[in-house]
């Protein structure tokens, strides 16, 4: 019978009490819990929906270790019972990714014969032309971290705590995980049960300060 899992929080909590933890307790998260976080994870919206994340779930000690040693030494790759290497991987733009994402909709009911025809024909053009963006990797890198958001306010939400890090050794990180040459590692995200006390919350920026009305350095008032 299949354990139902409720989150401990709602989302508003959830979103204002998630911090980004430094040390971690060795308790193990629940199977059944870590596999919710990571469906809900996935949830996240990608661009055509090709969803060009891939996650490699570091739970054994050497291979924590092994990661640690290209994170310079940051003891939460050590101590968190699970890390995620976060990647992009940039044959998300192939034709074999397309077809898939083509089938998974069908399948579902969501993608029409005539939907398929436009994706087939729009997608390639855009990866060519890139007109948001600068590089494939960077279009890879920018959904795979709406699924790392994602996955750290669902953990939060059933009490896990989480600590997304860009320090580490791109090219270690890679050969030590055997990650091919088309994907990138976005982020690490250990996920797991804090020590606390957490640090202070360092505050966020007004509102006034990071948003503008209608046009960039426009005040923007409520």
């Amino acid at each position: 019978m299949p354990v139902e899992i409720r989150p401990s929080m709602g989302l508003q909590d959830a979103i204002k009490q998630r911090r980004a933890a430094r040390a971690f307790h060795s308790n193990a998260i629940p199977d059944a819990l870590l596999e919710e976080i990571l469906t809900l994870g996935v949830r996240a919206p990608s661009g055509f929906n090709l969803q060009p994340w891939r996650f490699i779930v570091v739970r054994e000690q050497e291979n924590k270790d092994k990661l640690k040693a290209c994170a310079f030494d940051q003891q939460q790759v050590g101590q968190a019972p699970v890390i995620l290497i976060c990647c992009g991987d940039r044959k998300a733009a192939s034709q074999e990714n397309i077809e898939a994402v083509i089938e998974l909709g069908t399948d579902l009911e969501a993608i029409n014969d005539k939907y398929a025809d436009y994706m087939r024909n729009s997608i390639p053009s855009f990866f060519e032309n890139m007109p948001s963006f600068g590089s494939q990797e960077a279009w890879t890198n920018r959904h795979t971290m709406i699924a790392v958001a994602h996955i750290m306010i669902a953990a939060k939400s059933f009490g896990v705590d989480s600590c997304p890090m860009e320090g580490f050794v791109a090219t270690q990180v890679k050969a030590a995980f055997n990650i091919p040459e088309d994907v990138d590692v976005c982020c690490l995200l250990a996920l797991g049960f804090a020590k606390e006390p957490f640090k202070e919350y360092g505050g966020r920026f007004a509102l006034d300060k990071v948003y503008f009305g209608e046009s960039y350095g426009d005040k923007f008032i409520i």
